[in-house]
């Protein structure tokens, strides 16, 4: 019972699974999710960090206290000296000299920042000298983006450039639909939390849609395995043959996103969670978002746009059309033989289904069935050496 069990047929490649054939289903889902996550970024925006939206830092000693006891007198600095600005994030980092809270508050003058200082120095009760202050303009964080921008420009064109030679154009334009979604949905999501967008995030884009590209050049290359030569026999459609793909690599890719997510998991959860290092936290939150939705967009939105590019194909139209015709043919219980009238769409016969029939016509294969082995070869008219000779050297009389 237990090898008949979901995980065992998942393994096998024979969970039976149908993505493929429910592709209305899932774009309607991504259809909606990517409008929302539009409205979000249109409406909401993003909670940009000083190195995008400008600010200031102050790194204080990890002895003056808790990291809530530090935040709160320099807020209490900040509505003294500092105009109504207040501290936007606050993090342990450690150091040469030692373990220190680094606070990033909203923008301050020059005059400002030093009068925050002296406060903050004077409610701690330590020297000037060991509060550090740092400004940082928001055109360093404008430069950083626009890089980021080319950077993702020459990595779309440089993917659809590897696509094309390694597959063919139309699964290098669902490849590319598959990462834009991931993009846009993990997009979506820090707006819609609200978590800050810092270069550490930025990194962390470009470097998921690495991650989702192997996962759709998996699926793919299991995709170009069954569809090889498909119109050539007259068994399975396109989809069906794409869909089989999509449940033989389904056990590979959700290892492999598995074991992507742990490590990433830890970082996130363990080194931004428990050890408070917000670098960690920025960097781990867009890789853990980014993973997962990628496995999902490379199985449910990648190959079922690739099956529905491949079907405005004429051969693969005529091919599909010929499968579902001798499929007809089979459930009217008719053989399709040369010189035979083709079958008429509605039509329905009084004649019992012959089992050589169904041999010939090629039934409607089960999702998630392998392809039918092919027929060995060295067997000639229907006898075993394909010689023709009779047994024991007998003569012909």
């Amino acid at each position: 019972m237990a090898q008949n069990g979901l995980a065992s047929r998942l393994y096998n490649g024979e969970a039976g699974l149908n993505v493929v054939g429910r592709r209305k289903l899932w774009f309607g889902v991504a259809g909606i999710l990517i409008l929302i996550a539009i409205l979000s970024v249109s409406i909401r925006g993003f909670s940009l960090g000083i190195e995008f939206a400008g600010g200031n830092s102050f790194q204080v000693p990890a002895s003056v206290g808790t990291l809530n006891q530090a935040e709160e007198q320099v807020n209490g600095a900040l509505a003294a000296e500092g105009g109504g600005a207040e501290v936007v994030t606050a993090q342990k980092v450690g150091g040469t000299g030692g373990d220190s809270y680094e606070l990033r508050t909203s923008q301050l003058s020059a005059e400002q920042t030093t009068a925050v200082k002296a406060d903050i120095a004077k409610r701690f009760g330590i020297s000037a000298d060991q509060i550090s202050g740092n400004q940082v303009s928001e055109a360093w964080g404008s430069q950083v983006t626009s890089r980021a921008v080319l950077g993702l420009v020459i990595f779309i064109a440089l993917v659809m450039v590897y696509l094309i030679l390694r597959f063919e154009w139309r699964m290098a334009v669902a490849a590319v639909a598959s990462l834009f979604t991931n993009l846009i949905l993990t997009a979506g999501i820090y707006s819609l939390v609200g978590f800050e967008v810092t270069p550490s995030t930025i990194i962390g884009f470009l470097t998921i849609l690495g991650f989702a590209l192997y996962d759709v050049v998996v699926v793919f290359d299991k995709v170009q395995e069954n569809t090889r030569g498909i119109t050539a026999n007259n068994n399975m459609t396109y989809g069906e043959a794409a869909n089989l793909a999509v449940n033989q690599s389904l056990m590979r890719s959700l290892n492999t996103s598995v074991v992507a997510l742990l490590p990433v998991g830890g970082l996130l959860f363990i080194g931004a969670g428990l050890l408070g290092a917000g670098t960690l936290k920025d960097l781990g939150l867009v890789l853990f978002v980014g993973m997962a939705v990628a496995f999902l967009t490379s199985i449910l939105v990648a190959t079922p746009l690739l099956a529905l590019l491949k079907n405005y194909d004429p051969r693969i139209q005529a091919h599909n059309k010929r499968v579902q015709a001798r499929r007809g043919t089979l459930g009217r219980g008719e053989v399709v033989g040369k010189g035979a009238p083709a079958p008429v769409e509605g039509e329905v016969a009084d004649a019992p289904l012959d089992p050589d029939s169904a041999a010939l016509a090629g039934a409607a294969p089960k999702v998630g069935a392998r392809p039918a082995g092919k027929r060995p070869t060295g067997a000639r008219g229907g006898r075993p050496g394909g010689g023709g000779n009779r047994p024991g050297g007998a003569k012909r009389r």
